[in-house]
């Protein structure tokens, strides 16, 4: 069973892999439609860090934008990290203009002149929604996991919070869930234990799901 990673170019994709493979993922570096078929993933990992615009230009230039909506469109298992978090949105403020993949509502806005630094960086706690299917199962408490953004996500449905994150008074959607998609805006292959167990949830969910499929 492999773990199929979207490689365009941007993110941290060695550390994500090691994260995964500790946790008995088999991952697979996916850049091009051709090789997508050819692997046929049980998951999709989106990683990311960068700027938006960019991002999606280079999903764009390797003609990955519509697999990506039409495996998530299908419910098939997903995990978004970071940028791979804020892409699924419909925009972001760091790149006016530039279309999101458009799979989540809302939109991705900066931290406020109000918040005293920017980004936000370090360890911060994560409050888990008790929402079917979420990957905090087996945490209990508020964890802490390891961020580094100056953007967040705005406007996700009440129904597809899967943790909320409070940084100086603004509180916002530190994770989404919908079905087989799971993202965050944190890193967890940067949060060690919290992050390990969290990417043992999302394989574990995975092999179940084959499974029963």
């Amino acid at each position: 069973m492999n773990f199929g990673m979207i490689d365009y170019g941007r993110g941290n994709l060695r550390s994500v892999e090691k994260a995964l493979e500790r946790v008995g993922a088999s991952v697979l570096r996916i850049d091009s439609p051709e090789k997508w078929n050819a692997l046929s993933p049980a998951a999709i990992i989106l990683p990311g860090v960068g700027a938006f615009g960019d991002a999606m230009a280079n999903l764009r230039e390797r003609n990955l934008v519509a697999p990506l909506r039409d495996w998530i469109k299908s419910d098939l298992p997903f995990l978004g990290i970071c940028l791979g978090y804020q892409l699924l949105f419909d925009s972001s403020e760091e790149s006016p203009g530039v279309e999101g993949l458009g799979v989540l509502e809302g939109t991705v806005i900066r931290f406020p002149a109000s918040v005293k630094k920017v980004p936000h960086m370090g360890w911060n706690q994560v409050t888990p929604r008790q929402t079917p299917g979420n990957l905090f199962s087996s945490f209990s408490g508020t964890p802490y996991f390891y961020h580094v953004h100056s953007y967040h996500p705005t406007g996700l449905e009440e129904e597809h919070i899967a943790c909320e994150t409070e940084y100086d008074a603004i509180k916002f959607a530190s994770g989404a869930i919908r079905g087989n998609l799971h993202a965050f805006q944190f890193h967890p292959e940067k949060s060690q234990e919290n992050g390990r167990k969290l990417l043992q949830a999302f394989v574990n969910q995975v092999r179940a799901e084959v499974v029963t499929a």
